[in-house]
């Protein structure tokens, strides 16, 4: 099979179940509605091979500083023919100028590497059946009129225009806040994914609102499976293993082109919506 035999093509809605088939071989958790949600906000790219999608990739973009490189798989039968270097040229032409970040997987590391991106921390993902806990009194459910300040929060933390997204995951997700003073100061949202559940986004600007956080989805999701995905710096790890979410692996965050201006702010992301997303 030559590389000619191999087209890259626009992903649309009809290529999410050979997408799904793709992501289960490689040992990922995702449904067809994970993958609809990164599509939703993204530009995705498959490659197929008589019709069938061997491979795949999106980009995310976050307003036009930055954008996410995801949902890299080459089907096995694919590998060592040039068709993850393929993919990942045609995303970044996607995003042009834009910073781009991804979270790499030591087999994609090289890849990568060569593309000019660079290592910017761990990645550690925590999963298992929620343990019973108690409910901290500081933390409750969102109101409807609060999405807009959890929008600012996330954009304060992350220095990125992730406004579609999170418009995306008012309608999927359930949302937990801190308030200080009638307001907002900190949120984290729980929403079906893979296996269970997953919590992220979270938001605080200390590690202990972001346990008081977790801990209260916790508590509402006692027994269920829960995945959550947070930054090694973030110094939760033995804390969430204690509650059930033992450490299964992770990624290597990386990015490549113009750093984004940080602006100076207590406020942190303590977990991330997902690997894909950030």
């Amino acid at each position: 099979m030559t590389a000619e035999q191999i087209s890259l093509e626009a992903m649309e809605t009809e290529h999410l179940d050979g997408a799904v088939l793709l992501s289960r071989e490689a040992g990922w958790p995702h449904r067809r509605e994970d993958w609809e949600l990164v599509l939703s906000v993204s530009e995705g790219i498959v490659a197929l091979h008589d019709g069938r999608v061997v491979a795949t990739t999106m980009m995310t973009p976050f307003g036009s500083d930055a954008a996410a490189i995801n949902m890299v798989i080459v089907g096995s039968a694919m590998r060592g023919r040039g068709l993850g270097r393929r993919l990942m040229d045609a995303a970044l032409e996607k995003a042009g100028a834009r910073n781009c970040r991804l979270v790499a997987t030591k087999e994609g590391l090289p890849l990568y590497e060569k593309l000019g991106f660079v290592a910017v921390g761990e990645i550690i993902q925590h999963q298992g059946k929620a343990l019973k806990v108690a409910a901290p009194a500081t933390v409750s459910w969102a109101r409807d009129n609060e999405h807009e300040k959890i929008c600012s929060l996330d954009r304060a933390a992350c220095c990125l225009d992730r406004s579609k997204l999170m418009s995306i995951l008012r309608r999927v997700a359930r949302f937990a806040v801190i308030r200080e003073g009638g307001e907002v100061t900190a949120f984290a949202g729980v929403r079906a994914f893979g296996r269970g559940l997953v919590i992220g986004p979270v938001v605080a600007s200390s590690r202990q609102q972001a346990k008081d956080l977790i801990q209260f989805l916790l508590a509402h999701h006692d027994g269920d499976f829960v995945r959550l995905d947070t930054d090694l710096s973030s110094g939760l790890g033995p804390w969430l293993t204690e509650r059930g979410l033992v450490h299964v692996g992770g990624g290597i965050p990386m990015q490549r082109g113009p750093k984004t201006e940080r602006v100076e702010t207590s406020y942190r992301p303590y977990a991330l919506v997902n690997q894909a997303l950030g």
